[in-house]
């Protein structure tokens, strides 16, 4: 496989990549917004508690998966664009946008290593302290705080480890409510299917950034030396090959446009010595004399 035809393929490549890499983009970015502005996410984060453990982690993640977003999409953009005109400054751009969406790919995998649940356990915490803040003060508002979280996740209480509850603890779930699941099962049943899905896309994430960067970087050289391989044949871009005219060797310039000089004769070198070159007269009256 020659160049041109490398370069082909992987202009094929570039653009099949760019759009699955858009798609991963806008999944991210459908994801983030269904997390933070979803209802289970928004009745945990909006509590009246003054230090609340998941409201931080909340728009941590959102900025961090709209930014990731953002540049995934533009990496796309400009790579997609890059190949179909064959330009190596937008080619350098999504190369850039690949390169960083790669590290933060990374450090999120990695914090997901590390902190698989981190999530999950700030949003059950919030809802203790939300729970144990209705039981002892016995407040109207945080009752209506721990109601509004329960009918979201459709769930009531939790369980006591000694198997009895209190007065207080008892009378908050009655009726219909006490058929419902324990909340701290609750919460963890519905956020671990949307870690799942953040776990899966990080994990394609990584390998197309992988692969477009690759990609990106190859067709930014191969655009970059395109003039320099047009002399010796192998590789030249079309729109330039079309544009360029061949050129004429600058003797048979010479020969069609201006007339083709003579050497001086041996007349025109005494002429040139005495001061009479270009004076057609002069040698003729010498020679008369």
């Amino acid at each position: 496989m020659g160049p041109r035809s490398r370069v082909r393929a992987a202009k094929c490549q570039m653009l099949v990549t760019s759009f699955f890499v858009l798609l991963l983009g806008l999944s991210l970015a459908t994801m983030a917004v269904i997390m933070y502005f979803g209802a289970h996410s928004t009745v945990i984060s909006r509590t009246s508690l003054e230090s609340n453990p998941y409201k931080a982690t909340h728009c941590w993640a959102f900025y961090t998966g709209m930014s990731l977003a953002g540049l995934l999409t533009l990496g796309a953009t400009l790579s997609a664009a890059a190949t179909v005109r064959e330009a190596q400054g937008l080619m350098a751009g999504g190369f850039l946008s690949f390169a960083l969406g790669f590290c933060i790919l990374a450090q999120v995998t990695f914090w997901r290593s590390r902190n698989p649940t981190q999530v999950e356990d700030a949003a059950l915490d919030t809802y203790d302290l939300v729970y144990e803040q209705a039981v002892k003060t016995a407040s109207f508002v945080w009752q209506q705080e721990l109601a509004a979280i329960q009918d979201t996740f459709l769930c009531c209480g939790k369980r006591s480890p000694f198997g009895r509850l209190g007065g207080m603890e008892a009378s908050l779930c009655q009726g219909e409510e006490a058929a419902r699941e324990d909340c701290l099962q609750g919460i963890q049943s519905l956020l671990r299917p949307h870690q799942h899905v953040l776990s899966t896309l990080s994990g394609i994430g990584l390998a197309l950034t992988v692969y477009a960067t690759f990609l990106s970087a190859f067709l930014c050289f191969a655009f970059r030396s395109g003039h320099s391989l047009d002399r010796r044949g192998k590789y030249a871009p079309a729109t330039q090959a079309r544009n360029r005219q061949p050129q004429e060797p600058s003797l048979f310039r010479c020969s069609q446009g201006e007339p083709t000089p003579r050497p001086p004769s041996g007349a025109d070198a005494v002429g040139d010595h005495w001061g009479l070159r270009g004076h057609s007269e002069g040698p003729r009256w010498l020679q008369d004399n």
